[in-house]
Parts: C-alpha cells; sequence; structure tokens
C-alpha cells in the first residue's frame, strides 16, 4: 500500500516553495546526459531531485550539509540549466491559458464565400470580428487602423475586412452604412454595429474601439504577456537553489 502512495506523490506536481525547487531539481537531473557525468556529480544530483525524506539522515542522507566541493561541482551547470528551466515553465502556462486557435493582423476577405466560411467554419471559441468597408467613405480607413493595432494585442481574436462589393451584396452595405462592424462568435451573431463611426469622435483610436466592444462584452482577455514578475519568480528559484 505504501509503495503505490509514494508512486502517486512522486507523480503530483507540487506548487509550492520546495515543489518548484524540486521539480527545478527534477529537470536539471533530467536534462543531463546522465552516462557522461562522474558517478560522484551523477548521485550528489540524484539526492537533490528527490522529493521525499530519505530514510538515512546521517551523513549520506540529503540533510546533510553540502560540502564546497560538492556546491562547486555542480554550481558549472546552473545557468544554462535555469535558462531551459524557465523557457519550459513559461511555455507550459502559455499552453494552459491558451485555448483555440493564434491569429496574426488583420485578414482581407476576397468574397462572399470567403466571409461565410471564417463565420461557419471558424474555432467555436474564437470570436470573429468582421469590418465591411469601402474606399474613400468617412471613418474606414481609421477603423481599418485601429483593427490593426487591436489585432496585434488580442491574439486568439479573428479580425477580418471586406469590401461591400466584394460580399455579393453591396446593395445591403450601402454608404450610409458604412463601415459596419460584425461580431460573431461559434457561427452567431453577436454584434451588428452599423454606421460604426458615429459612436466615436470624429477622430477616433484603437482604444476606444476596444473600450466600445469591451462595453458589450465581445473582447476576450488579452494575451498573456510573461513580464518582470514572472522573471523574478524564477529568480527567486535559483537564488534558494
Amino acid at each position: 500500500m505504501s509503495g503505490n502512495v509514494d508512486e502517486e506523490e512522486a507523480n503530483v506536481t507540487h506548487t509550492g516553495p520546495k515543489g518548484v525547487i524540486n521539480d527545478w531539481r527534477r529537470f536539471k537531473l533530467e536534462s543531463m546526459d546522465q552516462e557522461s557525468l562522474p558517478p560522484q556529480k551523477r548521485e550528489l544530483l540524484r539526492q537533490m531531485s528527490s522529493p521525499h525524506k530519505p530514510k538515512d539522515d546521517g551523513r549520506g542522507g540529503l540533510n546533510r550539509k553540502m560540502s564546497v566541493q560538492e556546491y562547486e561541482l555542480i554550481k558549472e551547470d546552473d545557468e544554462k540549466c535555469m535558462k531551459k528551466y524557465r523557457k519550459q515553465c513559461m511555455q507550459e502556462m502559455h499552453e494552459r491559458l491558451s485555448f483555440g486557435p493564434k491569429f496574426e493582423g488583420v485578414y482581407e476577405l476576397d468574397s462572399g464565400e470567403a466571409f461565410l466560411e471564417v463565420i461557419e467554419k471558424e474555432h467555436r471559441l474564437t470570436v470573429v470580428v468582421v469590418h465591411i468597408y469601402k474606399d474613400g467613405i468617412k471613418g474606414c480607413e481609421q477603423l481599418n487602423s485601429c483593427l490593426d493595432c487591436l489585432a496585434a494585442e488580442y491574439t486568439s481574436v479573428k479580425f477580418c475586412r471586406i469590401d461591400a462589393e466584394a460580399t455579393g451584396a453591396g446593395e445591403r452595405f450601402t454608404d450610409d452604412v458604412l463601415p459596419t462592424m460584425l461580431v460573431y462568435k461559434a457561427g452567431e451573431l453577436l454584434g451588428n454595429f452599423l454606421a460604426t463611426n458615429q459612436h466615436f469622435n470624429e477622430e477616433f483610436f484603437a482604444t476606444d474601439v476596444e473600450a466600445f466592444l469591451n462595453g458589450y462584452g465581445l473582447l476576450p482577455e488579452k494575451d498573456l504577456v510573461v513580464g518582470a514578475e514572472d522573471e523574478e519568480a524564477a529568480a527567486d528559484v535559483e537564488a534558494v537553489e
């Protein structure tokens, strides 16, 4: 029975400081070429990577103080291995917090068929924002520039634009209703904003469009940016190590 418990504990990912340190130690051990290490160094790293309290608390146990020679033995590999560990942690965090596909920039749609396809076939979790425009119509160029900026900040949202004539329904999108902004999710129309520029001042910016869409709850959270706090947390692990 105790053997099963030990196996289960070994598979648990701990989130406290001790758990993070143990994860780092295991990563360090697993990322090294064990065959090329001297036996003394290999055994020392093996002891350090163990998340369990050793049965032997004597001189050979994990609780004893590390000698200067042993410290120097493992110190040389720390910096390179820590960089790999940080990169892996950030990648795993990004994967856990990312849902659905990611997009780059604003997509130009060239036909009514492409318009329908992006609405009907996009991932069910993806918000699709379509700007219907016409060259020379007031507000269209400004809105295009705003969506270019928002596309860089909301990569989980698919921003698209299409010329009114290319939709195949130009009679519905006359000059007086342009620019039009349509918002879809899972094939369902969530927002239908005709003459969108009328909701803003004569001169408007990406932040104004963002606030407008957020006012209707149509934008997801902004993309996670790995910043100074994440680097500081990783540095704390290194300092403790």
